[in-house]
């Protein structure tokens, strides 16, 4: 009997044992799973019902003077999957009645209502079947995003994201430049990428087991920010048409590119920056001319030519040494101690012209011979607060050419009298209008722009450009250098040119050659004219280039389309006309 009662309390024993053992394994666990695993184990559940998504804050539009938009952001949508979720369902798909619907059937809907590829979207859900997140097809518009979303497919998910649109297309591609897949990539999207950049915020949702948004679970984690809006001096309209002039006078001159130029005489604004070719920031690839990415009138340099001879005149007159009526003998060629020699574009006999006849005829040899009565360094001085030979101060623009020369001319004594005919020295197109609004304004250059500033969301304008105005000649070494220029549109170089009924015009000729990769100089040039009007009270300064025209070289050739850009101009912003005909300087003595 003892023996059976010592049995039973072992056998009780060990099962007491055992129960104690397994209880303290569940414990062990449970401390485990809800104290030691706790917070990750509630991270990897959240993970799986709580969905993160990115809100995104709109890039700034660019717009011009009058606020048109030339580029802007707008809504697209991505549709996205879990394809873990990915299922038959129970459901309308579009139509009024229930039914059940195979994931073949429901991916056909989708393809029809997206325009999307059947066989990418099954690709991207087979990629990782037990994933929660899946491209089905990008870039949706809302006309296509809200068909999609008609259909009520639970495993189907729309993300929206901001896409950029220009509405002006190539027409102000090369100012505004364009965004890629790495973000922003030329023009004054690269350069204002900084104020224009939205910032990005962030929400959460909740779905259940099957995959479905439960309604009200959105949560915002961090507010998106839209980018600033960048406000520019560009008349949309006026570039257009900038660019559809200079688009048919170079196929008719078979030029390999052109640029113009229009700008605000009393305030330095450019109203216009036209390139031939140019880009098309819808449309980048469609753009075969790597070069038509920026802006040439911007970042290209070239050998200005003849239309530099404004500014030596202006400043012979600023420093006492010439005037208009002031005469030279001007033979065809000149010859220089050191074994050079300079020549004018036409043979003529030795001719007595003033000042007012060498920039009509356009005379190397004349503008040298008065030219010298100043030093090398102070036509190097003018030159630079014409603004030659350093960047644009007011212009950020990405690939502008550095053009730091210095104090002084690093020019041999060649070179120092090239100069003053424009050769041996770089310029761009908007350096020489730079030129001729100086003149225009009274001998008082302000600095080239074409943005006015960035406002950012919070309405605070930052990144407007200093224009602080600087005297270069007096005004009157100003009037009577644009007096002198009304020769050549009478009875010089632009002789030919058909009047602008009703207006006086002052302007200046450039052919330049073009360097070859010797060193010397070929057969290629460069045709321009930069001129303004009214004369007796510029308003407007247009300047015009065409590169290695073909059918003309002489600057000629550029005329109509100079003569055709400072119409539209003086007509678009009601110029009065000259109330008087111009007053003629004498050309010879």
């Amino acid at each position: 009997m003892t023996k059976t009662i010592r049995n039973r309390r072992l056998r009780y024993s060990v099962v007491m044992i055992a129960v104690i053992a397994l209880v303290a394994v569940f414990v062990v666990r449970l401390v485990d799973i809800q104290v030691v695993q706790a917070a990750d184990l509630d991270k990897a559940s959240e993970a799986k019902r709580s969905i993160p998504v990115t809100v995104y804050g709109d890039r700034g539009a660019i717009v011009d003077r009058n606020g048109v938009e030339l580029a802007d952001s707008v809504t697209r949508y991505n549709i996205t999957t879990a394809p873990r979720l990915v299922s038959k369902f129970q459901g309308k798909l579009g139509g009024t009645r229930v039914k059940h619907v195979s994931v073949d059937t429901a991916l056909g809907a989708l393809v029809e209502a997206s325009g999307g590829d059947l066989k990418t979207m099954r690709q991207n859900i087979a990629a990782d079947p037990e994933s929660d997140f899946a491209y089905l097809v990008k870039g949706l518009d809302v006309k296509h995003y809200e068909a999609v979303v008609a259909l009520q497919i639970p495993w189907v998910y729309a993300v929206p994201q901001s896409a950029r649109v220009y509405p002006t297309g190539a027409t102000t591609g090369n100012v505004t430049g364009f965004m890629g897949t790495d973000g922003a990539q030329a023009g004054l999207e690269y350069a204002y990428d900084k104020c224009l950049a939205g910032t990005n915020g962030s929400q959460t949702y909740e779905r259940g087991a099957d995959g479905v948004q439960l309604p009200g679970s959105t949560v915002t984690t961090k507010q998106a920010k839209d980018g600033g809006t960048l406000e520019t001096t560009i008349d949309s309209d006026l570039q257009y048409m900038a660019d559809q002039t200079i688009a048919s006078a170079a196929k008719q001159l078979q030029a390999q590119s052109a640029t113009a130029t229009v700008t605000n005489a009393k305030t330095g604004e450019l109203l216009a920056v036209a390139d031939w070719p140019t880009v098309d920031p819808n449309n980048v690839d469609g753009t075969t001319d790597k070069g038509a990415f920026g802006s040439r009138a911007i970042t290209d340099t070239y050998e200005p030519g003849s239309t530099i001879k404004a500014a030596i005149a202006a400043a012979l007159i600023d420093q006492g040494k010439s005037s208009p009526t002031d005469g030279t003998t001007v033979p065809y060629s000149r010859t220089f101690p050191w074994g050079g020699s300079i020549h004018d574009a036409e043979y003529h006999e030795t001719e007595k012209l003033t000042l007012t006849g060498i920039l009509q005829d356009s005379s190397n040899v004349g503008i040298t011979e008065l030219g010298e009565r100043l030093t090398a360094q102070q036509r190097y001085d003018y030159m630079k607060k014409f603004g030659l030979f350093e960047p644009e101060s007011a212009i950020d623009y990405p690939g502008q050419p550095g053009m730091q020369y210095g104090s002084s001319p690093q020019w041999d004594e060649q070179t120092g009298i090239n100069s003053m005919f424009g050769q041996g020295i770089s310029t761009t197109a908007l350096q020489v209008a730079s030129i001729y609004q100086t003149l225009a304004n009274q001998g008082v250059r302000i600095p080239l722009h074409f943005v006015k500033g960035c406002v950012t969301a919070d309405g605070k304008t930052i990144d407007a450009p200093d224009v602080q105005p600087e005297r270069v000649v007096s005004a009157s070494a100003a009037q009577q250098t644009v007096g002198m220029l009304q020769s050549v549109v009478r009875g010089g170089t632009l002789n030919g040119m058909e009047p602008i009924s009703g207006y006086n015009v002052a302007a200046k000729t450039g052919t330049a050659e073009v360097a070859e990769g010797s060193g010397g100089y070929g057969g290629q040039r460069i045709i321009s004219v930069a001129g303004m009007a009214p004369a007796e009270d510029p308003q407007y300064v247009v300047t015009v280039t065409f590169t290695k025209p073909q059918t003309s070289k002489f600057s000629s050739g550029a005329a109509p389309a100079f003569r055709t850009l400072m119409s539209q101009v003086l007509e678009k912003y009601r110029v009065t006309p000259s109330a008087s005909e111009a007053k003629l300087y004498p050309s010879t003595w």
